[in-house]
């Protein structure tokens, strides 16, 4: 069989080369009707663009750098960043970008990654997980001047495109469920204040119990790290404060919270009620006697999300600022005691 070229496609679809070439780069200025003919022809022909000639033309990879501030480890035990990673890669693959994966674990590991990702030509755009490891990331690719788009917003970053939950709504929504529900003495084991998503989350946890008269007692509150691990550990050390809920940021926080509260003989909701921050199944999640509830956000659709933003700003330049929030809700289930019409 004979390759076809852009020409060839044009031919037949009565267009010219070039706006083939702009259908195949999804290019916005084609009108929906040629799109649709230029695509017919494609897939009558089963016409594949040669990839070097592809990235020749357009004097660009096709590639796009995701780079994890996250072990190996952990990478694979947290639900989290195994379904934002799927989203990414769906993304990618309908827009017909290649996907390449940087996990850093240390500022030593970033000094021998950032030489790789920010050479000209190598990627045309970066994702980060915004963290305490990924910022100072985002802050060097800016001034290099590479097309990046951070996976939550940076704590140290004003001038960055940028993409999030409303974590700081999203915690009030969890706790103020849990005033209503008549708790008084509410406990939390955070995310990392390193983080802006800890950081948030324990301000909309801090501003609804002052919010509804309740005196912020250091006892019921302890910092965690996401980690199922930091869950198990640190809700043993609230418990002799004698705490009746607990607003845990993450799910894997709540499982490991959970699975110490049945190993000391509290009954979960009638003695701690709890809410979680994710809406995630893990490895372990299996384990629970119960169906949590959590604020949900929708990870995979945010990870497509992202790398249309960051199409964007490879495409429109970095300039003005991007910044997308992405809609969360409250699932209620059985670990709060309330029956799911309760909450409106």
């Amino acid at each position: 069989m004979v390759d076809l070229t852009l020409e060839d496609i044009a031919l037949q679809a009565g267009v010219s080369r070039s706006t083939v070439s702009r259908v195949l780069n999804h290019q916005p200025n084609v009108s929906q009707d040629i799109r649709q003919r230029v695509m017919d022809v494609i897939e009558v022909t089963g016409f594949q663009p040669n990839a070097a000639a592809r990235s020749l033309a357009s004097h660009r990879s096709w590639t796009i750098g995701l780079v994890l501030p996250k072990g190996v480890g952990a990478f694979f035990s947290d639900p989290y960043f195994p379904r934002l990673t799927q989203g990414i890669a769906q993304a990618c693959n309908m827009y017909e970008y290649t996907l390449g994966l940087f996990i850093v674990n240390s500022v030593e590991d970033e000094e021998k990654i950032y030489p790789r990702i920010s050479r000209k030509g190598l990627l045309d755009g970066i994702l980060v997980q915004a963290g305490s490891t990924g910022d100072h990331l985002v802050e060097r690719l800016i001034q290099n001047e590479m097309p990046i788009v951070a996976l939550g917003r940076p704590i140290n970053q004003c001038c960055v495109n940028y993409i999030d939950i409303d974590n700081y709504g999203s915690s009030r929504i969890a706790v103020e469920h849990l005033v209503k529900l008549g708790k008084k003495r509410i406990a939390t084991i955070t995310g990392p204040q390193e983080s802006m998503a800890g950081r948030e989350r324990m301000r909309g946890y801090i501003e609804v119990l002052g919010d509804n008269g309740f005196e912020l007692d250091e006892k019921l509150i302890a910092y965690g790290d996401f980690t199922q691990a930091s869950g198990y550990s640190l809700i043993r050390d609230l418990l002799p404060a004698k705490p009746d809920a607990l607003f845990a940021g993450s799910d894997s926080i709540a499982y490991g919270a959970l699975q110490a509260i049945n190993e000391v003989g509290l009954k979960v909701p009638e003695d701690i009620a709890v809410v979680g921050f994710d809406d995630l199944t893990g490895p372990n999640t299996s384990l629970s006697k119960h169906q949590l509830t959590t604020i949900h956000q929708p990870v995979f659709q945010f990870g497509m999300s992202a790398v249309e933003l960051l199409i964007d700003v490879i495409e429109n330049g970095m300039t003005p600022v991007r910044e997308l929030i992405v809609n969360t809700e409250l699932i209620v289930r059985e670990t709060c005691g309330a029956p799911k019409d309760n909450e409106s």
